[in-house]
């Protein structure tokens, strides 16, 4: 029987997998610089990846349930690092936004973008890990 706490399973694959698909393109655009269609693609995977993790994590505010025990202290920590992804990628996304309408995307500001897109690719790989481990270890929402 499908119920609201299914939303958060739902959406949360979408942030993962844009995150991590958009931060890889961006590494190739930088590699292959002659391939500025990497870089679009990269830039937009980002901002969708803003956009997703943000109906992610109202997601799971609103539509799970609180836990005792250890269960509830790994979905703190799973909800602390939810919270750290998306301010990283609220973070990375407004940086890249802005090099961009300034048109200093060639400049070492890409770097730096790439650096705060490489974090949130790190915390939400992380944050994934550990809801993972909810459902595994815990058995939440099986």
């Amino acid at each position: 029987m499908f119920n609201s706490a299914h939303f958060h399973p739902m959406m949360v694959h979408f942030p993962i997998a844009i995150i991590t698909v958009g931060f890889f393109a961006d590494m190739l655009g930088l590699l292959i610089r002659k391939e500025k269609c990497l870089s679009r693609m990269g830039y937009w995977l980002e901002v969708i990846g803003m956009i997703t993790a943000l109906i992610a994590y109202a997601t799971g505010y609103f539509f799970t349930t609180p836990m005792d025990g250890e269960a509830g202290q790994m979905r703190d920590q799973h909800e602390f690092f939810a919270t750290l992804t998306l301010i990283g990628i609220f973070v990375a996304t407004m940086f890249r936004i802005l090099i961009r309408r300034l048109k200093k995307e060639d400049a070492t500001l890409k770097y730096l973008s790439l650096i705060l897109f490489f974090i949130s690719f790190a915390f939400v790989s992380f944050t994934g890990y550990l809801g993972g481990r909810l459902v595994i270890d815990f058995m939440i929402g099986l």
